[in-house]
């Protein structure tokens, strides 16, 4: 499973269980972000139990793909049964910033950024 545009690449790698994010998410609302959700939604649909990201390498995510990040960190919360992490980089200004706020709708969030 892959998302990848001259932007941006979003996949899934099936060994390490992990989704893997780089390049600039610069999308508009809802409707284009929906492909990265299903992509999100059909690996935690395989993975029941876990599920894990990689954003070390997302250099930008604007405000509407942090609500679609929150959004679907809640629904994992809602699920229940399932142990997220999340690994990013301080370096990167919007991750240093706002991915401690994923914890706040899922705190059993397992979170990594250094």
């Amino acid at each position: 499973m892959e998302l990848r545009t001259k932007d941006f690449n979003i996949w899934y790698d099936k060994s390490s269980n992990v989704i893997y994010f780089e390049g600039s998410l610069r999308l508009n609302g809802d409707s284009e972000y929906a492909p990265v959700l299903n992509l999100l939604t059909q690996v935690l649909e395989l993975n029941k139990g876990e599920f894990n990201w990689n954003v070390r390498d997302l250099e930008f995510l604007n405000s509407s793909g942090l609500n679609m990040f929150y959004k679907f960190v809640i629904s994992v919360r809602k699920r229940g049964n399932v142990t997220m992490s999340v690994c990013g980089n301080r370096k990167v200004a919007w991750q240093d910033r706002s991915l401690n706020n994923l914890k706040k709708f899922l705190p059993t969030l397992k979170l990594s950024v250094d």
